[in-house]
């Protein structure tokens, strides 16, 4: 397991009720479920639509279970947003 960083922006941290929270998990799929799990669905109704950078590099379209997490990451949650 490894241990780090969840950031929540925008519409993840209302969500979340908080702009970070540490991750001890694998992949990025282990860090999303535990932190859904504490929280209510609207949570899990942003980070459905969210993109994720880990350590400043986008995930993409890659399955959230084959993203391992490092030792001391950071994961970014990074909602839809508007306007530009």
């Amino acid at each position: 397991m490894a241990k780090g960083t969840i950031r929540f922006w925008a519409a993840a941290k209302a969500a979340a009720g908080t702009g970070e929270e540490p991750y001890d998990a694998v992949t990025l799929a282990e860090a999303l479920a535990a932190a859904s799990g504490r929280r209510d669905g609207e949570f899990a109704r942003v980070v459905e639509r969210s993109s994720f950078l880990v350590n400043g590099d986008p995930v993409g379209t890659r399955e959230h279970g084959t993203v391992e997490l490092p030792e001391g990451g950071v994961v970014e949650v990074l909602p839809p947003f508007a306007g530009g």
